[in-house]
This record gives structure tokens, sequence and C-alpha cells, in this order.
């Protein structure tokens, strides 16, 4: 009996040691098939560290687009600086007085005076001196009150108007103005600085009235410094023989006949054909007959005479 197990147990362990090293050579080849059909899906891999090598400067790109690489930043700024990897420097940076701003590790900056870009390229050169081997910044503003516009004349709060955001329109404006009063003028005028090669300032003249309805091309984008100006309507003045008497709001190439329409019409006994405008001429007041298609200037006064019978 024990030479049987002695016999036996080589015998079992030279059949196992068979198997095993029949393994390799029976499951290699599922394997080998296996991957052919997954190959496919190998290739979307191995694309992906190119893009990763780019990951980077797309979001710079993306911030700079958004706030604009010359925007001039200005005291009281709010700016948004993100140093990758950074916490430390990255936070929200309140523009002083003085224009400049201060940062952990570089300390005192300049910031007012200069582009987005500009500011951020400084911090890069200012970190990558003795502090960061490759920095990687970004800069954005996170609040404007450099930027400010004045709104005058016949509104009913006349002040200056902080441009809080990268752009705001003239209709905008006119809003945190409290809006033209009900004497206002029906044109509005933008005055603008002089760009580089101008002497003269820009002067822009917008219909009030299509800009309030939302016509196309009417409103205008503000810039830093402009005027705003909403002049007291120009009048005229009509009497006799009309049904409502008194002053009206003049309109740029109004005629006698829409005059007429504003004052209500003629009364039974009004005329269209004794029809005198007292104008003021060299000083003096003068009568000049007029006829329903002539136009009118501001602070003529329309005298409309009765009939005869």
């Amino acid at each position: 009996m024990r030479s049987t197990v002695i016999v036996s147990c080589p015998a079992v362990l030279l059949l196992a040691t068979a198997l095993a090293a029949q393994t390799p050579q029976q499951s290699s080849p599922p394997p080998s098939s296996q991957p052919q059909p997954q190959a496919p899906a190998v290739k979307p891999d191995f694309v992906i560290p190119k893009p990763e090598g780019q990951a980077t400067p797309p979001p710079a790109t993306q911030v700079q687009q958004t706030v604009g690489d010359q925007y001039v930043i200005g005291p009281a700024d709010t700016l948004a600086i993100t140093v990758v990897d950074e916490a430390d420097l990255t936070r929200q940076y309140l523009v002083d007085t003085d224009g400049t701003i201060t940062m952990p590790y570089i300390g005192r900056q300049q910031a007012a005076g200069l582009t987005v870009e500009a500011l951020r390229a400084k911090i890069t050169a200012e970190l990558k001196k003795d502090w960061i081997k490759n920095p990687q910044v970004l800069v954005g503003v996170q609040q404007y009150k450099a930027r400010s516009v004045l709104v005058t004349g016949a509104v009913r709060a006349p002040q200056r108007v902080t441009l809080t955001g990268l752009t705001m329109s003239l209709l905008e404006a006119l809003t945190l103005a409290g809006s033209p009063t009900s004497s206002a003028a029906n044109e509005v005028s933008v005055v603008r600085a002089p760009k580089p090669g101008q002497k003269e300032p820009e002067t822009i003249t917008i219909d009030r009235r299509e800009l309030e309805v939302g016509k196309a091309g009417r409103d205008v984008v503000l810039e830093d410094g402009d005027i705003i100006n909403v002049p007291e309507a120009k009048k005229f003045y009509v009497s006799g023989a009309v049904k409502n008497t008194g002053a009206f709001v003049y309109e740029s190439s109004m005629t006698v006949a829409r005059a007429l329409v504003l004052a209500g019409g003629l009364t039974d006994r009004g005329s269209d054909r004794r029809i005198t405008i007292k104008r003021e001429i060299g000083g003096k007041i003068e009568e000049i007959s007029a006829k329903l298609t002539d136009k009118i200037q501001p602070n003529d006064e329309i005298v409309i005479g009765q009939r005869l019978f």
C-alpha cells in the first residue's frame, strides 16, 4: 500500500504539471482573439493625451475674451485673479485708490492704467522670478467701478452713472437716471471724447422715441466719460380760433397743419386762410402770413384768425 501511494503521488504531480503547462497554450488563443474586436476602442484612448496637453491655454483665452484684453483697469475695480494650484494667491483683489493691488509673495503691484492682459503678464513675470517655476495666471474683472458716464438735462435724477458691466446701453443709463421728464425733447445727444488723431469731440444724436420703442440700430453702447444730454423740449405757441391754445412741444420739420392738429383743430369760426406767424427776426417780432404747408420754427406763435362771415 505504501509503495502504491508513493508511486501515485508523482503520477498526480506529473499530471498536474502537464495540465499547468498546457493551460497557457490553451488560454492564449482566446485572449489573442479578444483584443482584436476591442482594438477600435483603444484608438480613442490614444488620442486623449493631445487635448490634455492643451487644457490649460483654453481657459485663459476664454477669460480674456470675456473681459476684453484691452479693458484698462482703474481704481475701485474688483479683479478676480487665479493662479493655478496656488490657493493663497487665488482671490478677489480691490484696486486701491492709488491704483495698486497687494498680492502675497510679490507685494504691491500697479494695476490701474494697465490692460487686463498687461496685468496678467506682469503678475506672471513677478511670480516667475523667485516663487513659481511656470505660473499659470488668469485675470478677470469681477466688478467695474472705474468707468462712468454723466447724464444731464431733462431727466428726473441727473447724475453720474457707473458702468457696472463691461458694456451699458444709452437706454439703460437713462433708466438709471430716472428717465426723461415730460418736458424733455425728443432728441438725446451723446458727446464722446475725441479719439487719438481727432481734435473735436464726437456728438451722436438719437431720436428718443425710436430708442424707447426699441427700433433696431438706435441704441448706443456707451463708453467711459460719455456725456449724455437730454435737452428741454423746444416750444411753439398757438393762439386765436383753435380749440386748445397754449404751448406745445416743437418737432423737427413741423408744419402749420401739424401744429393745428396738436392744438385740437380750428373752432367753428376759425379760418385756415387767415394764419399768421409771429417770429423773432433780428431781435424784432415780425408777423408773417403763412399757409398750412409752411414749416414753423421753435418759439413761433401761430395766430389763427376768424372767418369774416
